[in-house]
């Protein structure tokens, strides 16, 4: 039988195919088509306490995401966007978590058969688990920042395995980078593209601050568009600042006055160093500390949410979890 680790603190309960059960007894069979393939699709989300009770953020952009990630794979998740958004809240509500919490909600084939090309009847199995997750890159990376390598990995090539899906095999890439960047004494991997060009960390997308204007890759420098990255250039452009997608030369990283990286896991991430090669002032610099304030503030209710990012717990999902 499983047991709990300590990475999954506060992990009680967990959503599984429409029923709520221990965490310990959400089972997979062995020869489930994900577990050999790669064949699953799945979204990582944060819950914040606020001054207004739990907030999801951005909760609806990342259900969208996760049927569009399944859209692409032909694969169709049995329940709704709305089921599986309730669910989301339904878990951090029975598992005591309405503090803050990371939700993981993946969708994967299931145990049907072997065969490499499911069959269209194949069974999709989803499940939602939540716990508490602090700072992924720790938390004086948030103040202090990290130190990066450009990884000997690259990312895929366009036309080759999607990488506007978050898909589970995608990250066997991810794998791969940040390996290599934890062996040889770094926090985190970068990545180029097959072209040369950066793409990103191995699990964040990536900004480069150069004389007050922010750079970040575009969409086809196999990168994940990412949630956050959105919200930031969103939060930039009405700070007032200029924000650029373009393609970015390796190079051009060891120049930056300033460097982040962004995620729901990682959050605003401050990059001090790259390759040993000092970044600015070696620290945090000022404009990525006005992003974080005003990201952060969201939060704790000293920016206001003029998008709507911010979804309360409603409820139905409260009485429904609390009747589990």
């Amino acid at each position: 039988m499983w047991r709990r680790s300590m990475s999954f603190d506060g992990a009680k309960h967990i959503w599984m195919n429409g029923q709520m059960m221990p965490w310990e007894k959400a089972n997979v069979h062995v020869m489930a088509h994900a577990l050999h393939y790669g064949s699953s699709v799945f979204e990582g989300i944060r819950m914040y306490a606020t001054p207004d009770g739990p907030k999801v953020f951005r909760l609806k952009d990342h259900m969208r995401r996760l049927y569009d990630s399944a859209k692409i794979y032909r694969m169709p998740i049995p329940q709704s966007i709305e089921e599986l958004s309730s669910a989301c809240k339904q878990v951090c509500v029975i598992n005591e978590l309405t503090d803050g919490a990371y939700i993981r909600p993946i969708a994967f084939r299931g145990y049907g058969e072997i065969g490499l090309a499911p069959k269209a009847e194949h069974p999709v199995d989803v499940a939602i688990g939540a716990w508490k997750w602090g700072a992924y890159l720790g938390a004086d990376g948030l103040e202090k920042g990290v130190d990066v390598c450009v990884s000997s990995w690259q990312r895929v090539a366009p036309n080759t395995i999607p990488a506007l899906a978050k898909s589970g095999g995608n990250y066997l890439s991810s794998q791969l980078i940040s390996t290599e960047a934890k062996r040889l004494g770094f926090a985190e991997g970068i990545a180029l593209s097959t072209d040369g060009t950066v793409s990103e960390g191995a699990g964040e997308n990536l900004f480069v601050i150069r004389d007050g204007v922010l750079l970040t890759p575009p969409s086809a420098a196999s990168i994940l568009t990412g949630i956050t990255r959105d919200s930031i250039i969103k939060i930039a452009t009405d700070l007032g600042m200029t924000v650029r997608e373009q393609s970015i030369p390796r190079e051009a990283l060891y120049l930056a006055d300033e460097m982040f990286f962004t995620g729901t896991a990682a959050e605003i991430t401050p990059i001090r160093s790259v390759d040993r090669i000092q970044i600015g002032a070696g620290k945090r610099g000022p404009l990525t500390a006005q992003l974080q304030e005003a990201f952060f503030g969201l939060f704790s209710g000293a920016t206001k949410d003029t998008y709507g990012w911010l979804e309360g717990l409603d409820e139905e999902s409260i009485a429904v979890a609390s009747a589990s």
